[in-house]
């Protein structure tokens, strides 16, 4: 009987080690110089006021990428200056039933990553003040490749 009870106990305890860390890995932490998320209705009453442009982070919770860019990409101090010298940044859970508003529309987060155009995790658009998408790139994106890629469409906005 003792032995049965040893094996039962080993296996609990292995078992909520798992689950420890399986838990720990997905929960969102205090990430530190991490962009000041707005809403996305926010960010078009902003931009109508100061002609910045729209970057949406439109990710999935347990995408490992999308934390991976949250963690290492958007908080990297070019990332940062890029983004706040041109953009107000916006986060979407694009299988979120939380309501967003886009152009004078109410409409789930998954519809709003339906339409525009989310095949895969994550994805960034580029979205002026009047709401129409200037670029758009699925797919993790390294310090480097974010900040040419904002970068590229802010340059062509000046041009």
């Amino acid at each position: 009987m003792n032995r049965k009870l040893l094996i039962t106990l080993l296996a609990a305890l292995f078992l909520s080690v798992f689950f420890y860390f399986s838990i720990r890995e997905i929960a969102p932490d205090e990430i530190e110089n991490e962009p000041d998320w707005i809403s996305l209705a926010e960010a078009f009453e902003r931009a109508s006021n100061d002609n910045k442009l729209i970057l949406v982070d439109i990710y999935e919770t347990g995408c490992k990428f999308c934390r991976k860019m949250a963690r290492e990409v958007y908080p990297a101090p070019s990332t940062r200056a890029v983004i706040d010298r041109g953009f107000h940044p916006v986060k979407v859970d694009g299988n979120s039933e939380e309501i967003v508003y886009f152009l004078g529309d109410e409409m789930t987060a998954a519809d709003f990553a339906l339409k525009m155009g989310v095949t895969a995790y994550p994805f960034t658009v580029i979205l002026n003040a009047e709401g129409r998408v200037l670029d758009r790139k699925r797919g993790y994106m390294d310090v480097q490749s974010l900040t040419a890629f904002m970068r590229k469409t802010l340059g062509e906005r000046s041009s």
